[in-house]
């Protein structure tokens, strides 16, 4: 097994797919490591909202900030040092407030496709 070690300055982060808002991810470790779950940052602007069905387990650490998350029984809002779990399936919303948040995230399984590869034949 390889011991990892991650920093947010490691992270290159991308809007999150599907989104037109301010709402980052960087993987740092996920399915193109041989991993089982995928681990990485996440960076919300201020005042973000990300309506979403949870496609994976995902755990999401606050580090920065304030995230609420909301579903049909309620709301949980975390600040630094603070862990949010969501399951696969649930239907939320996730709002930042108003100086935004980082968050680190693990999720099981891989929350993201690998991106196809090209053959070519000769």
């Amino acid at each position: 097994m390889t011991v990892h070690k991650f920093a947010i300055a490691d992270a290159v982060f991308e809007r999150s797919p599907g989104q037109e808002g301010e709402i980052y991810t960087g993987n740092l470790l996920d399915q193109r490591h041989g991993g089982p779950v995928t681990i990485g940052f996440g960076r919300y602007g201020p005042n973000q909202v990300l309506q979403e069905t949870i496609p994976v387990h995902d755990t999401m650490i606050v580090l920065e900030g304030r995230i609420t998350v909301s579903d049909a029984h309620g709301s949980q809002t975390a600040g630094p040092g603070e862990i949010i779990a969501m399951q696969t399936g649930d239907k939320v919303t996730i709002r930042s407030h108003e100086t935004g948040a980082m968050t680190a995230y693990v999720t099981f399984p891989h929350w993201q496709q690998p991106e196809p590869t090209s053959s070519s034949s000769t």
